[in-house]
C-alpha cells in the first residue's frame, strides 16, 4: 500500500478504555496524552496504559500518537526527553509536538507530527515544517479548500501527510495564537490549561458605546462537522482525518468514530486509488448518529468559505435536538406536545426567561405527561424542549458496540506427517501450523470437504474472519479429520498469525531534515511564536530567525496586545461587515463581561479590532499583572 494513497481516520482517546474503543470502532490511528506535557492537562495517562493501547492498536496495524504538545520551560526539557524515551519504549509510533525545542534534543528515532498549535496556514510554513523533519502536519481549522490545495501543492505527499480536523469542538482563535486564558487567569492554553473564556457570556458595544448584544456567548462556536466535505478534502490533499475530543466521554468516541468510519469506507468503495491505512473492518451494533452525543450544533466552518452558521451564541453546552413544546407544568410533572417519543432516563433541556440553559432527567413517561427527577427551573408553558440525552441510544453504546476483524484466507495442504494450515491476512502476512495425524479416507468426500471448510472457518474467538470462499482445501483428497483436531490446528494457526503480525509491524521512520537547514519563512518572531526555552531559540536561530521574542507565558508583554486572532467576526455575525453593508466603517468595538444584574465583571473591556483585508478579528487586551487596570473574572 502506498502511503501517498492511504487515508487515516485519527480518533481521540482520553484514556486506555477510550483508545481501545476507538480502534474497535474503526480508527486507523489514536492520539492520547501521556503523564505530562499534553495540551489537555486533565487527560494524562500512565506509560503502562499507553503501552497496552499500542499493543492493541498494532494488532490492527493502527498507530498510536502521543500528544506532547505544550510549550516547555527550560527546566522541563530533560523531563520531556525522558517522557519521549519512555513513549518510544512503550511502542508509541509518533509524537504530536508544538515546541520546536524538542527537535534540538537527543530523541529516539520516533516520527514527529506538528500539532495544531503550530498554526499552519500557509504553504511556506507547511513546507518549512516538512523540511525540518515533520512527517505529518495538522492544518489550521480555518482554511478553505483552495488554501488546503495550495499547501498540498507546496509539500511532498510522500514525505509529509496533511492532517485536518473533521469533527468536534472549534477553538475560536487560531490554535497556538490564543493567550486570553493566560492573560486573565495565568492558565495557559499553550501549557494545557485553557480556562475556556471563549465559552463565557459577553456583552458587545459599538464604537459609540451603544449595546449590540448583551450577555451572549459571543466567542463560542458551533462544533465542526465535515461529513459532507470528506471527498472534497481528500481531493484537496488531506490524508489524515482527525476527530477532536480528548476530553470527551466514551459514548462520543464510539459514536463519532463509527460515523466517520462508515463515511470514509463508503468513499473508498468508489475510489480504488485510495486505501485504509490500517487492517480490519468494524461492524457495529448501533447506527452512528453524531447529533446524539455531545455537540453544540454543527458547522463546516470555512472549508467552503465564510457563511453565517458558525456561532453558538445561545449556549456553549449540549442543548440537544428539539422534541416538543410544554403545554403545562405542575411541580415535577410536565405535559408536553412531543414530536418524538420520550423515554425514562432521557435528558431534557430548555431555556429559561433569562436565556440560561436548564435541564432535568425524565423519571417516568405516561403518555403526554412526564415526571422529572428534579423540580424544573424556569420551565414555563410554551417553552421548547430539547433532548440532550437519548437514554435508549446511550444504552446501546454502554456495552460492547463494535467488533473489528482482520480478513484472512486459509489453505489446508498435505504435510509429510499430516496436515498444514496456512493463514494469510489482508496485508499479506502469513503463518502456518501443522498437525501430525493419520490421513484417513473419508467415506463421503463431499461431506468431509464441507466439514473441513466449516471447522477451519470458525474464527469467531479470534481477531480474524474468513468468508466461505476463502477457505481452500488443497489436499490430495478431503481426508477425514476429527473436529477436535481441526479446531486445535485452526487455533494454532490463528495464534501464529497474530504473533507474525506483531513481528511484521514496523514503526514509521523518523524523517530527516533537509541539509542545509531550511529557512523559516520570517526573520523575526513576536510573542505569538511561543518560544519559551533556550532550545527553541536555538532552533529558530539555526533556521534564519534573527529577532525572537519570548512567549506570552514569560510575562514580558505588559501593554495591549492581541489576545486572540480569529476568523470569527462579530461584525459579520451582526450584519455590520463593511464588505457587505455600504457606508459602514470597521471601527473598533468592545467586549464586556457582565452579570445578569448588569454589574461588570471585567473592569477593563476587551477591544475588538477588525483587519478586513485579512478578514480577521483581533481581541485586544492586557495581561493580568501588566500595567493598567486588572481584569476580574466571575467565579
Amino acid at each position: 500500500m502506498s502511503h501517498a494513497f492511504a487515508l487515516e481516520l485519527l480518533a481521540p482517546a482520553r484514556n486506555l478504555e477510550a483508545g481501545v474503543a476507538a480502534v474497535e470502532h474503526g480508527a486507523d490511528a489514536v492520539y492520547i496524552g501521556g503523564p505530562s506535557f499534553g495540551a489537555r492537562a486533565s487527560a494524562g495517562n500512565s506509560m503502562s496504559d499507553i503501552a497496552a493501547l499500542a499493543a492493541h492498536a498494532h494488532r490492527y496495524s493502527a498507530r498510536v500518537l502521543l500528544a506532547l504538545n505544550t510549550i516547555l520551560r527550560d527546566d522541563e526539557l530533560d523531563e520531556a526527553r525522558r517522557v519521549v524515551v519512555q513513549a518510544y519504549e512503550a511502542g508509541v509510533d509518533a509524537l504530536i509536538v508544538q515546541d520546536m525545542g524538542l527537535l534540538e534534543l537527543d530523541l529516539p528515532p520516533i516520527q514527529l507530527h506538528a500539532s495544531t498549535q503550530c498554526d499552519i496556514r500557509t504553504p511556506a510554513k507547511a513546507r518549512f515544517l516538512q523540511d525540518v523533519g515533520f512527517s505529518q502536519i495538522v492544518l489550521a481549522r480555518e482554511l478553505d479548500l483552495r488554501q488546503i490545495r495550495a499547501i498540498a501543492d507546496a509539500t511532498d505527499r510522500e514525505r509529509c501527510a496533511l492532517e485536518f480536523f473533521i469533527h468536534g469542538a472549534l477553538c475560536v482563535s487560531y490554535s497556538g495564537q490564543c493567550t486570553i486564558s493566560h492573560a486573565f487567569t495565568g492558565r495557559s492554553a499553550n501549557r494545557g490549561e485553557c480556562a475556556q473564556m471563549c465559552r463565557l457570556p459577553w456583552s458587545l458595544k459599538d464604537a459609540d458605546g451603544s449595546p449590540v448584544a448583551e450577555r451572549r456567548h459571543l466567542l463560542s462556536l458551533r462544533d465542526n462537522d465535515q461529513t459532507a466535505n470528506l471527498e472534497a478534502l481528500i481531493d484537496a490533499g488531506i490524508r489524515s482525518f482527525k476527530i477532536e475530543g480528548r476530553l470527551k466521554d466514551l459514548a462520543y468516541v464510539k459514536n463519532v468514530t463509527a460515523h466517520y468510519r462508515q463515511q470514509l469506507d463508503g468513499i473508498l468503495e468508489t475510489r480504488p486509488e485510495f486505501a485504509r491505512s490500517s487492517a480490519g473492518r468494524s461492524t457495529f451494533t448501533f447506527t452512528p448518529r453524531p447529533d446524539k452525543t455531545f455537540n453544540r450544533g454543527s458547522t463546516d466552518y470555512f472549508v467552503n468559505g465564510r457563511h453565517g452558521d458558525i456561532e453558538s451564541f445561545e449556549s456553549p453546552k449540549f442543548v440537544g435536538a428539539p422534541v416538543g413544546h410544554v403545554r403545562g407544568v405542575s411541580g415535577r410533572f410536565v405535559t408536553v406536545d412531543a414530536a418524538e417519543p420520550l423515554a425514562n432516563g432521557d435528558g431534557l433541556a430548555w431555556f429559561d426567561a433569562a436565556g440560561e440553559l436548564q435541564g432535568a432527567r425524565v423519571n417516568r413517561v405516561d403518555g403526554d405527561r412526564i415526571q422529572l427527577v428534579d423540580l424544573p427551573q424556569g420551565l414555563v408553558t410554551g417553552a421548547t424542549l430539547y433532548r440532550n440525552v437519548d437514554h435508549a441510544f446511550e444504552k446501546q453504546l454502554g456495552g460492547k458496540s463494535a467488533e473489528r476483524r482482520v480478513r484472512v484466507a486459509l489453505r489446508l495442504a498435505d504435510a509429510a506427517d499430516g496436515l498444514a494450515l496456512t493463514i494469510t491476512d489482508e496485508t499479506g502476512v502469513s503463518a502456518t501450523a501443522t498437525l501430525a495425524c493419520d490421513k484417513v479416507e473419508a467415506r463421503d468426500p463431499e461431506r468431509a470437504r464441507a466439514t473441513l471448510r466449516d471447522s477451519l472457518g470458525k474464527l469467531g474467538g479470534t481477531m480474524f474472519v474468513a468468508a466461505a470462499d476463502e477457505v481452500a482445501i488443497d489436499t490430495a483428497q478431503p481426508w477425514f479429520v476429527p473436529v477436535g483436531q481441526l479446531n486445535a490446528l485452526r487455533r494454532a494457526a490463528a495464534d501464529a498469525l497474530a504473533e507474525a503480525r506483531a513481528v511484521a509491524w514496523q514503526r514509521p521512520p523518523r524523517a530527516l531534515p533537509v541539509d542545509p537547514p531550511a529557512r523559516y519563512p520570517d526573520t523575526s518572531l513576536n510573542y505569538l511564536g511561543n518560544v519559551f526555552n533556550v532550545r527553541a531559540r536555538e532552533f529558530y536561530r539555526k533556521h534564519g530567525v534573527e529577532l525572537i521574542a519570548d512567549a506570552f507565558e514569560a510575562n514580558h508583554e505588559d501593554g495591549l496586545v492581541s489576545l486572540m486572532i480569529t476568523k470569527h467576526c462579530l461584525r459579520y455575525s451582526f450584519n455590520l461587515c463593511p464588505k457587505q453593508v455600504k457606508g459602514i466603517r470597521p471601527d473598533p468595538m468592545t467586549l464586556w463581561q457582565e452579570r445578569a444584574d448588569g454589574e461588570r465583571v471585567v473592569r477593563e473591556p476587551l477591544t475588538l479590532r477588525f483587519d478586513c483585508k485579512a478578514c480577521e478579528m483581533h481581541v485586544v487586551g492586557r495581561r493580568v499583572g501588566g500595567k493598567g487596570v486588572r481584569p476580574q473574572l466571575a467565579d
